[in-house]
């Protein structure tokens, strides 16, 4: 008999959960949270209100490790767009082409998405959730992991023995205090600064826009006179708008009216007041500051046998990017083969699996860190990506624009097709020319 205990029942858990009750006897998800009855925000997620996409790699992944997923979001009202063929975006240099790139994004709410995910993950009874229940700490030593001390519902400790125990508790994951307690040496952390603010407001679409309305996201110029302003705009299910205000320090976007409105109307587009200015707002203003690139590298450390860390716990990368579903959905599908090719759960191969999971997400984290790095005034840390110098992102968004075949390379890395980093030894002057067969000097 082989048990796992999952801590975190949200997106990336419930899928770790749904790969290893196909290898393990018996799997416990615990949640300290109590699931909503229906499609509702859960309490313990932050960021349930804003902006949610599957970017195509991580589309994938979720339907191939529960097939017929996707077409139950988009019965229940989920939008796919193309990318850049429905979809107008406006990046630093200007306006894409609309082509088909083989590229999509899905967007819905996050409700809906946790809700139609829950539901088929943990069917079949495989899996047993313990709400309302909290992780306390790990058992075991610094060799091997033996379990976890719970409370549930406030109540005294107890401890729950497991052959394997996964971390899918997401940003704030306390594995690396847990592990110390052990006696594991300490886990390296990278964090680099966005310095990225959103905010973010529903709308009830005017009539005859909602079906059709392509996805917007407009990226911060160089030529705003501000820091770093952006915004999108996707569909979302019964006929609804989310939209998102981006800035950075010094220009972050207002949390009430008529600040909102303005900084839209301020952006190097109208294209986002205009629509909003004719759109119905349902309900408030949110905000969001949490968006640091953060990096703990299990991977690096002798870990004990028997644990596991997944998703936001690994790499949380800045979520403009919409990748953290997509890397969790990813991950969950690697360890479903890892565990497949070696033959079920077992606690000696962890270490392994932690590696392949931390190399799932590595793209991921280069490429947003060589991206933030032109807001953040700190230094890479060591060994990590620099930021993409500016001209070299000039000459590959400009080259993007007008060549279709280099926009299909761009946007496959960026939805996670291809996991390739844009990094400043990719971008050069003959591999733009190559690609585009266009003269790269602006």
């Amino acid at each position: 008999m082989t048990a796992a205990v999952v801590l975190g029942g949200g997106f990336a858990g419930v899928l770790a959960a749904a790969v290893l009750a196909r290898h393990a006897d018996e799997v416990v998800v615990v949640e300290g949270d109590r699931y909503p009855s229906g499609p509702s925000p859960r309490r313990g997620l932050p960021q349930a209100h804003h902006s949610h996409v599957l970017v195509t790699g991580g589309a994938r992944a979720l339907e191939e490790l529960l097939p017929g997923t996707l077409p139950t979001l988009y019965a229940r009202g989920a939008h796919r767009r193309g990318l850049t063929g429905d979809a107008l975006i406006l990046s630093a240099e200007g306006w894409f082409g609309r082509h088909d790139t083989g590229a999509y994004l899905v967007s819905c709410t996050r409700a809906l998405l946790d809700q139609v995910i829950r539901g088929r993950a943990l069917a079949g009874g495989r899996v047993t959730v313990w709400q309302r229940t909290r992780a306390l700490g790990l058992t075991g030593d610094a060799a091997r992991v033996t379990g976890v001390t719970i409370s549930r519902a406030g109540g005294p400790p107890e401890t729950v023995e497991a052959d394997l125990v996964v971390d899918a508790t997401g940003r704030r994951s306390q594995a690396p205090a847990w592990l110390a307690g052990l006696g594991v040496p300490e886990v390296p952390e990278a964090v680099v600064a966005s310095g990225l603010a959103y905010a973010t407001r529903i709308y009830r679409a005017p009539a005859g826009l909602a079906a059709g309305m392509p996805a917007i996201m407009i990226h911060p110029g160089a030529t705003d006179g501000r820091p770093g302003r952006g915004a999108t705009l996707f569909p979302i299910e019964d006929e609804r708008w989310v939209v998102t205000l981006t800035g950075t320090r010094g220009g972050e976007p207002p949390a009430r009216e008529p600040g909102f409105a303005a900084f839209a109307r301020g952006l190097r587009s109208p294209i986002v007041a205009v629509l909003t200015a004719a759109a119905t707002p349902l309900g408030g203003i949110r905000p969001y500051r949490d968006t640091a690139n953060r990096r703990r590298f299990f991977e690096r450390t002798p870990l004990p046998e028997g644990f596991l860390a997944i998703g936001d716990a690994v790499v949380a990368v800045n979520p403009v990017y919409s990748h953290g579903m997509s890397i969790a959905a990813l991950g969950a599908l690697r360890l479903d083969r890892e565990l497949t090719r070696h033959g079920g759960v077992k606690p000696a191969r962890t270490p392994e699996l932690q590696s392949a999971l931390a190399e799932v997400a590595d793209p991921s984290w280069r490429m947003a860190v060589a991206q933030d790095g032109r807001y953040a005034p700190e230094d890479a840390p060591p060994g990590e990506p620099a930021a993409v110098p500016r001209r070299a992102r000039s000459l590959l968004s400009r080259a993007a624009l007008t060549s279709p075949a280099l926009a299909t390379r761009l946007f496959h890395a960026q939805t996670l097709i291809t996991p390739a980093a844009i990094t400043p030894a990719a971008i050069t002057p003959a591999a733009i020319t190559s690609a585009a067969g266009q003269d790269p000097t602006p």
